[in-house]
């Protein structure tokens, strides 16, 4: 295995000293003195120490978010003046592209070839993107009809005004990606920010925020606040002053969030979790599909909230099919992140690595066979065999709940009737995947899979152009595209009589 890959200056002079808070476009200390520690999940040892925020820090960060919004120069400034900031902030990801790929490799665990080609490209395009949007967000002129008002005449429009103060909470798969995904829209409307990244993965959080100042974006407009969800995350879905709530993450965490955020109805958004069906038909292009298969769920070590972690295969191609993949899944090369030999790194933490392979305990107990891997790695830091089960019964925990690692249960079908009854038979409903040649086929399925994505002959194609979100427990709205910008807007009726 060659030696792994040396951070860049930057990123070794980022990680070298006590990160703080970013809070009014200043670095503060949490009003507690409290710091913790982020591990390199490759080595199980601390990468750097950040400031604990909690509730009390929280507050000053939603006051000072307040103060932007209301009398800051963000509320004056014309849309072009902010998407101008805003592209400034895309073009920044790039110039510091080695940065902050080398942070979330070394934060999260990810390949750093992943976080080159996939995770900063992606947070910069976002940003461009929604740039463009900050100038049109229009309403529209209606003549209204009043009939117990005969006669009378009116001009009425409508105005679409941003929420106010955001609450944003991201995960810790993609941190770069995931902050770009919740702050675009947001500042693209006029909004301000509260951002509380996982404890896990703060740095890059804490990193762009810094990229955003040299961008000109005014202090207060987004504040991060690194801390942990019991306390700075709960704090910041119950509080009064947030007007909206936007997170990612599992979908035990969002309802509590959404119960949090009762307190003064603020508006929600959620991007939940997935169990998401990878469907191959016998008429597939069959190389591509194992390839496609193995993707759709090795890719970032799995921790992908939409990986095709159920895999159904018609039953003539099923072992052709599931033993391609396994091949594949034994060629993966798992390693730290910086190693530039490394396909897949490491799971992002202790809990996560217990909780995966908690679940092949399970299956292991329940009869599932594993073609491929099924096991921990015996060494330091957090490292898991990418596996393929089969054998798996309707009730099997494995194929019932989200694993969230590199592990896919595959079933073979035969009944192309019930397929979409087998695909929806889940409690989630954020993703799928169709193989076939035949495209009239894929299009009827795709209608009736319950599913806020449906990808036919490809997988895990994002772009800032196309909304994502889920059906059923995956969620509450969507993100990217323009359908994205409604969860950040209000609309205003105005009436005038002539």
């Amino acid at each position: 295995m060659a030696v792994a890959t040396r951070p860049t200056e930057k990123t070794r002079f980022f990680k070298s000293s006590p990160r703080a808070l970013l809070i009014n476009g200043k670095s503060e200390q949490a009003e507690s003195g409290k710091t913790f520690d982020t591990l390199n999940p490759a080595t199980a040892t601390v990468l750097a120490s950040v400031a604990e925020g909690d509730a009390h820090d929280i507050d000053r960060a939603v006051r000072a978010a307040r103060r932007a919004f209301e009398n800051g120069p963000w509320s004056r400034m014309t849309p072009s003046e902010r998407g101008q900031i805003m592209h400034r902030i895309g073009d920044l990801i790039m110039e510091h592209a080695d940065e902050l790929a080398e942070l979330d490799c070394l934060d999260n665990g990810k390949a750093l070839s992943v976080a080159r080609a996939a995770d900063v490209p992606l947070a910069a395009d976002l940003f461009w993107y929604m740039a463009g949007w900050a100038t049109k967000l229009n309403g529209g002129t209606i003549t209204p009809s009043v009939p117990y008002l005969p006669g009378a005449e009116f001009h009425a429009y409508t105005l679409r005004e941003p929420v106010g103060v955001v609450g944003q909470i991201i995960p810790w798969n993609f941190p770069l990606l995931m902050a770009a995904w919740k702050l675009g829209p947001a500042l693209a409307t006029g909004c301000t920010v509260v951002l509380k990244p996982a404890e896990q993965t703060p740095l890059s959080a804490l990193r762009l925020g810094e990229l955003m100042l040299e961008a000109g974006l005014p202090d207060g407009v987004v504040n991060v606040v690194t801390g942990f969800g019991e306390t700075a995350g709960a704090a910041l879905a119950s509080h009064p002053g947030v007007d909206k709530i936007a997170f990612t993450g599992s979908t035990e965490v969002g309802r509590l969030i959404a119960t949090a955020a009762t307190g003064n109805l603020k508006k929600v958004s959620l991007e939940l979790g997935g169990k998401s069906p990878n469907i191959i038909f016998s008429d597939a292009d069959i190389d591509a599909a194992v390839a496609g298969a193995a993707q759709g769920i090795f890719f970032n070590q799995g921790e992908v909230c939409c990986a095709g972690s159920r895999l159904f295969v018609q039953q003539d191609r099923f072992d052709e099919v599931v033993e391609g993949v396994a091949k594949a899944a034994k060629q993966i090369k798992v390693g730290p992140g910086m190693d530039p030999d490394s396909d897949m790194g490491p799971l992002v933490s202790r809990e996560q690595f217990d909780r995966v392979t908690g679940y092949l305990a399970k299956g292991q107990q329940a009869g599932n066979r594993a073609l491929a891997g099924g096991h921990a790695l015996d060494r330091p830091g957090y490292f898991v065999e990418p596996t393929v089960l089969v054998d798996v019964e309707p009730n099997d925990v494995v194929l019932r709940e989200e694993i969230f690692g590199p592990v896919i249960v595959a079933l073979p079908f035969s009944d192309v009737d019930d397929l979409a009854r087998q695909a929806n038979d889940t409690v989630y409903g954020l993703a799928a995947g169709v193989w076939t040649q035949d495209i009239s086929k894929a299009h009827k399925l795709a209608k009736r899979i319950k599913a806020g994505t449906v990808w036919v002959n490809t997988y895990n194609v994002f772009s800032a152009e196309l909304p994502f979100g889920g059906f059923k427990q995956s969620g509450w709205g969507r993100e990217m595209g323009e359908e994205v910008l409604s969860s950040y807007l209000e609309t205003k009726s105005v009436i005038v009589q002539l």
